[in-house]
Parts: structure tokens; sequence; C-alpha cells
């Protein structure tokens, strides 16, 4: 992937229609949210950033519960949605954007699925396996409700999002190779069912287990 953009583009509330037309051509999009806290029906969604193949980054600042544009990008079917934790953010973007994200890839269920060898399944931990490079999480529990974001805040949401493709491409390697790529992509396409027991109340239990 080749980077052609040093500093993300920021938009307050939706992308504009050259970045939604930029990125509708993409093959894949890499997607990350940032929220007040990890309660996702309580702490409101503030920033979503994303990264298409060519290495081109927004930053949406939410400060309103309507983003039509980014509504139309994270639906739309012919773009691949690639997120780290997908369970988390998709189940933000339903409950303050009303937006059902598909298709989607999970990195961190890809991982669990094939790195069986490894209890650390982080993205900084897949970065420095997979890309051999180190990323700084510091800003991760930083205030990001804020009017203006700082310049840390906004590398981090650029490194949160940069590497999400090429982790993919490796990870989809690995899953071929161990024969368990279909199984992985069941689980992808199993998450907006997920996602609706999540916000249904089912958060915590497995309805699955026999007890």
């Amino acid at each position: 992937m080749t980077t052609v953009q040093t500093l993300p583009k920021i938009f307050q509330d939706d992308l504009d229609e050259e970045y939604l037309q930029l990125y509708l051509n993409s093959r894949y999009l890499s997607v990350d949210t940032e929220t007040m806290g990890l309660n996702v029906l309580r702490d409101r969604l503030c920033v979503v950033q994303m990264c298409n193949e060519a290495g081109v980054v927004a930053v949406v600042q939410i400060k309103e519960r309507a983003a039509p544009r980014l509504k139309q990008l994270l639906e739309d079917t012919h773009v691949e949605k690639i997120f780290h934790f997908a369970r988390y953010d998709l189940a933000s973007l339903r409950h303050w954007l009303g937006i059902h994200v598909q298709p989607v890839f999970c990195t961190k269920i890809a991982s669990r699925l094939v790195r069986t060898y490894s209890g650390y399944h982080g993205l900084k931990d897949l970065v420095r396996e997979l890309r051999g490079m180190e990323m700084d999480k510091q800003q991760q529990s930083s205030d990001w409700g804020a009017d203006t974001l700082s310049a840390q805040q906004v590398q981090y949401v650029r490194s949160d999002v940069i590497h999400l493709v090429a982790l993919k491409e490796g990870l989809e390697r690995m899953l071929q190779r161990e024969g368990r790529l279909e199984m992985a992509k069941s689980c992808m396409a199993f998450l907006p069912t997920r996602v609706t027991l999540d916000l249904s109340g089912w958060e915590s239990e497995d309805i699955f287990s026999h007890s």
C-alpha cells in the first residue's frame, strides 16, 4: 500500500462528496471509531477514522446523530470494511448513527482463529508481529469529545487505520494456509447478528452454551 497523504483530512459530522466518491471507488476501507468510553449505549461516538488501500485517511468528528454520506459509504456492499474488534465499532456506529456496516472483515477475529500460538491479539501486537513496527497507544484514553483534536490524537487515529489492509492480507494468507479461511468468513458474516444481540441485551450471555 502506497501512502499518498501525510496528514488526515478532518471533517465535521460527515464526509464531503469528494471523499465519499474517492472511497466508494476503493476496494478496501479500514475503519475505526473513538468514543467517550466503552459502554456503547452510554458513551457517545465521537470520531470515525478511515483509510483506503491508497493510504488516504479521513477523520470525521461526530456531534450529530446523522451522517448520510458516511452511512452510504459504510453500507455500500462493493467496498469491504476492515476493523480491529469490529463487534464494538459496528455496535457503536449502529446505535449512534443508524449505520449497518457491510461487508466486514475483523482482524481480531482472524487473529484469534489463526494465531493460536499467541495469547496476544491486540492491534499493537499484530502490527509488531506482521509489520515489524511499534505503535504508540498513549492517546487511546484521551478526551475524544473535545471540539478540536490535538496533533497527538490525529496521529493516533491515523496510526489505528493505516495498517489494517496489510494486516488483513497477511492474516488471510495464514488462514488460507491453515484451512480456516471459510470459517473466518462465516464468523465475519455473523457479526451483524452478534451486534444485534449485543444491542438487545445479550452482550454478556452466551446463548449457545448448555447452562
